[in-house]
């Protein structure tokens, strides 16, 4: 018998018994789908965090602070300053923006509108260019106005709704010009920042933006805090480009040793990079990704054994019809390729199966569970080609036992 006939003769086992074979089939649809559609959330997860990590400006570098000084201007005791910010932005090449960033949370209110507990985002003017912050309405606030502490606020898009209401309702009040209670500081309120939504769980429309002295001055917690008010926890820096970006890491890894007066093999900073973070979170999705496509694989081994039980009852059912073909000319070798043929058709059957549910299923996913999900190319040729490969594996045994049966006992056989 040529291939050709073992499959049009596998065909016809399979057909005689539609409802059994579908049921077969099952475990390998099941394993298939399942690991494309683990893949497609994995790659999806890593996507997003990329795109958030990046959504945070462009060629940025992070630079984090120890713990904090225990004298204002005392040298070598750990932490970073403001002044380092301006350090950093006077002294480095290759740098088109420096900004830092010191939060307090507050009451806002105007005229009869009360907000509690909202986040007011201590800053300066290369904010909006360093983390991508589009201004819709006004301007931010400026050098000097920074420097001087003037009571200014910017206002993020959904906290200015809130406040004076919708530009299309007729109570509308243009907040440009206005004051706003800040806590017990009045702030006028030059800016209306463009709506940019949440971006890793930061919701951005929902911040008051002031000059980050003013944060210093009037929004610090504690007489320590105050004293100490010139110390910030993370310098943003934007290189020019991605090419300068590790050459702008060294000048600033000198520049803050030399003012800090320590060493860079003990250095009370940290400098990290988006990429850096990107790295690491992707080296965690795939160990993820890894257990996810493990885990799916185990369906694929349990349909590969449903398969090799099926063909194993298939063989004792069918130990007549095994018998006559042997008794008109059948080799062994033909009963095997028949039986491995019903095998090799189930998985891959199950296999195409597979793959258009776990490729709809992804999107499905995605579309309810409202987070991004992308399907792996690789994902799907793995899958379909483990698919095959388990009815191979499983359906050998299951064969060979049809190919060793004994004609005589066969056609015996009730």
């Amino acid at each position: 018998m040529r291939v050709g006939e073992w499959i049009s003769v596998a065909l016809e086992g399979l057909s005689a018994n539609k409802l059994r074979s579908l049921l077969t089939m099952l475990g390998v649809i099941i394993g298939v789908a399942a690991v494309i559609v683990m893949m497609a959330v994995s790659a999806g997860t890593e996507a997003e965090i990329a795109e958030q990590i990046n959504s945070l400006g462009a060629n940025l570098i992070f630079v984090s602070g120890g713990m904090s000084r225990a004298m204002p201007g005392a040298q070598g005791a750990g932490g970073l300053v403001y002044d380092d910010a301006a350090a950093i932005a006077g002294s480095i090449p290759n740098v088109t923006g420096v900004s830092v960033e010191q939060q307090s949370r507050q009451t806002v209110e105007y005229a009869a509108v009360t907000i509690d507990d909202v986040t007011i985002m201590g800053t300066t003017p290369d904010f909006p260019q360093v983390r991508g912050i589009a201004i819709a309405e006004g301007r931010f606030f400026s050098e000097t106005e920074n420097d001087r502490g003037t009571k200014l606020a910017v206002l993020g898009h959904d906290l200015a709704l809130e406040l004076f209401g919708d530009p299309a309702d007729p109570g509308y009040t243009d907040p440009i010009g206005q004051k706003v209670l800040v806590g017990t500081t009045r702030l006028t309120v030059i800016g209306i920042a463009a709506e940019r939504g949440s971006v890793g769980g930061t919701d951005w429309d929902g911040y008051l933006y002031t000059p980050i002295q003013v944060m210093f001055d009037q929004f610090t917690a504690s007489f320590m805090a105050r004293v100490m008010g010139d110390s910030v926890r993370q310098i943003y820096v934007q290189a020019t480009s991605a090419e300068v970006i590790d050459s702008v890491i060294t000048q600033i890894e000198l520049l803050l040793a030399r003012r800090h007066e320590v060493s860079l093999s003990s250095p009370d900073f940290t400098i990290t990079t988006q990429q850096d973070i990107i790295t690491t979170q992707a080296s965690t999705t795939a160990a993820f990704r890894s257990l996810l496509g493990w885990v799916a694989g185990v369906s694929l081994i349990v349909g590969g054994i449903g398969i090799m039980n099926i063909m194993m009852v298939s063989v004792t059912e069918r130990t007549r019809e095994i018998g006559i073909r042997q008794a008109v000319g059948a080799t062994a070798r033909d009963i095997r390729g028949q039986f491995l043929a019903e095998a090799l058709l189930l998985s891959l059957a199950g296999g195409l199966i597979g793959v258009l549910a776990g490729i709809g299923g992804s999107f499905l996913y995605g579309r309810l569970a409202d987070m991004p999900t992308v399907v792996v190319p690789a994902s799907i040729a793995l899958a379909f080609g483990s698919a095959a490969a388990v009815g191979i594996f499983f359906g050998v045994y299951p064969a060979n036992k049809a190919a060793g049966l004994d004609p005589i006992e066969s056609l015996r056989h009730e």
